[in-house]
């Protein structure tokens, strides 16, 4: 593996996907300690970052990076759970 393409971690399957999931069976939104646990717990894998970028152009989304997990879901959520009567 090349030294200028490190290793990230990679959810399989997307940590997005396993909050949205989530969320949508609690039937409200996910405190903090929440979706931090629910990472923690989370099957990932560590691919050169290259792959993982390929990986995420061919599912046509970006994941939510595991350090930002609950900042950047506060923001996805509310793209993916719109308040009734939107999206």
């Amino acid at each position: 593996m090349p030294q200028d393409d490190p290793l990230v971690a990679t959810f399989t399957p997307p940590l997005v996907a396993i909050l949205l999931r989530a969320e949508q069976s609690y039937g409200s939104p996910l405190n903090r300690e929440q979706v931090l646990a629910i990472r923690d717990a989370c099957t990932c894998v560590m691919l050169p970052k290259s792959v993982a970028a390929a990986t995420a152009q061919q599912r046509g989304y970006e994941d939510i990076d595991p350090e930002l997990a609950w900042e950047q879901w506060q923001e996805a959520r509310k793209e993916l759970n719109p308040p009734k009567g939107e999206g």
